[in-house]
């Protein structure tokens, strides 16, 4: 396995939902997340370092804007660009897409420099590897947790499992750091930037000292997905893991 594939797994491993969310009218400004002069902003064909900053102009801290996103998004897509740093593994960059739907339906699709897939039919988990020819599946039970995503697409009570703290402001956004109450083998502690109500930025440090940025772009609040999105059969000669 190539050391991008590496990298990725800890992240796409994490990424699991909570359950349901409550569905309110909520109203995110369609240039939220749009660069330069209000041209959308392609991930895939950027480098990570060049990837514009977003400024919050809402007043509230980013716990507040968290608890408002977990309330009020029920559905979303967008996408997003990720580098693994620190410890043994080296850097690497890797862009793709996600969509999600409350409760418990998501896509986070790696598309560069090499594809993964992992999708959640609100029951199982499916990891997918093209390349390895491959797809493991777990139960949703089993994977959520103290996880990024039962953060930002679950609808829990964060302060049943972090411990929430709101961080200084920085870099024109809002920031807070959720520590897991119980020690998690994956991570260690994620902070979080919002802008405008929705996550723009995540700085996840895992317990082998290895820091994953996530941006996340291009974000189109209270989406319209077909349902097809959320549902995966194994193609023809992929061997299926059931853990």
């Amino acid at each position: 396995m190539n050391k991008f594939k590496k990298l990725s797994l800890p992240i796409v491993f994490a990424l699991s939902f909570g359950s349901t969310a409550a569905l309110a009218q909520f109203t995110v400004s369609p240039d939220a997340f749009k660069g330069g002069v209000g041209e959308a902003i392609d991930l895939s064909n950027m480098q990570f370092t060049k990837i514009p900053d977003v400024k919050n102009t809402t007043q509230s801290d980013a716990k507040q804007q968290l608890r408002d996103f977990v309330k009020n998004i029920k559905s979303a897509t967008g996408q997003f660009a990720q580098q693994s740093g620190g410890g043994a593994q080296g850097k690497g960059v890797q862009s793709g897409t996600f969509s999600f739907e409350r409760p418990g339906k998501f896509v986070w699709h790696i598309s560069k420099p090499y594809e993964q897939k992992v999708i959640s039919d609100g029951q199982k988990v499916y990891q997918y590897d093209p390349d390895l020819a491959q797809v493991t599946i777990r139960n949703v039970q089993d994977s959520v947790g103290a996880s990024p995503a039962s953060i930002l697409f679950g609808n829990n009570d964060l302060d049943d499992t972090f411990s929430v703290e709101v961080l200084p402001e920085q870099d024109g956004m809002v920031w807070l750091r959720a520590t897991p109450k119980v020690a998690d083998q994956g991570m260690s502690y994620m902070d979080i930037a919002f802008a405008n109500n929705l996550p723009a930025e995540l700085r996840i440090r895992d317990s082998f000292g290895q820091t994953t940025t996530i941006k996340l772009r291009n974000f189109n609040a209270n989406a319209r997905i077909s349902a097809s999105e959320f549902s995966f059969t194994a193609p023809k000669g992929v061997d299926v893991v059931n853990m």
